[in-house]
């Protein structure tokens, strides 16, 4: 099985820039985007249904900001999905988590605050890491009722050093704040596996995402943000997980997970 996973800064512009082409090519099993950016009938007019494929849409209040989608091959029997989280409001204002249970696994798809401040002047640093304290106790509930769980998508924080271009010059930098990177210690310290440093614990320069600023993708000078993150007792199930580097259309770039 093949699961991919891809902040499209915008479906709408992603498609102008071989979206379509890039999945039919790909043909994945299940595809998680984040930062849609659109609300479900701005996709359907303006980008078009996937052939094959259902989905499930979760968009936020806010026009061309955030959201999250989940595409998955029409043979699929799910077991059932989740795109309201009624506990955290802002989870369904913002549009930042699609689940769906496909039976073998609970697939949690999300887009992960930033951490910068909002144009209402919200401090956003301290809702992120209240909405990975929620994710956190959400997913281990999923564990202790005997699910196993793949969170994936953009979660907004580099881990470790060898996870960003340049550590030294970003350590007051938000998404590499001790206290955020102490987040994923704490999430990686319960049940759970960043599938990327369990195959390739020491591998450099392998990142997610670049600003657009000063040739930085180019350069190779970027952040690696974007997960695939299992319970342990299902990291036996995963074959391989790959950063696609090469494929553009996004400051982000797909990563794809292969489970046996």
């Amino acid at each position: 099985m093949k699961i991919i996973s891809w902040n499209v800064n915008g479906i709408r512009a992603v498609a102008k820039k071989g979206f379509k082409d890039f999945v039919e090519s790909e043909q994945p099993d299940i595809l998680c985007i984040q930062e849609t950016k659109a609300f479900e009938p701005q996709f359907l007019k303006e980008v078009w249904e996937l052939e094959g494929y259902k989905y499930i849409w979760h968009t936020g209040e806010r026009a061309g900001y955030a959201g999250t989608a989940i595409f998955y091959k029409e043979q699929f029997e799910i077991k059932g999905y989740k795109n309201h989280f009624d506990d955290i409001n802002h989870f369904h204002d913002d549009g930042r988590m699609t689940e769906i249970d496909f039976g073998d696994f609970v697939l949690l798809n999300g887009y992960y605050p930033n951490g910068g401040t909002r144009a209402d002047g919200t401090e956003m640093v301290t809702y992120k890491l209240e909405f990975y304290d929620h994710i956190i106790n959400y997913s281990n509930k999923l564990v202790e009722d005997g699910k196993n769980v793949i969170l994936t998508g953009d979660l907004n924080i580099v881990h470790t050093e060898i996870d960003i271009a340049r550590p030294k010059e970003n350590q007051k930098s938000i998404g590499f704040l001790p206290i955020e990177r102490a987040k994923v210690s704490e999430l990686l310290e319960n049940w759970y596996i960043d599938t990327f440093r369990h195959f390739y614990p020491e591998q450099l320069d392998t990142y997610s995402w670049w600003s657009y600023r000063a040739w930085a993708r180019a350069r190779n000078v970027g952040w690696r943000i974007d997960y695939f993150v299992v319970n342990k007792d299902f990291i036996d199930q995963v074959e391989d997980i790959q950063y696609m580097t090469e494929v553009e259309g996004s400051d982000h770039c797909p990563i794809m997970l292969k489970l046996k």
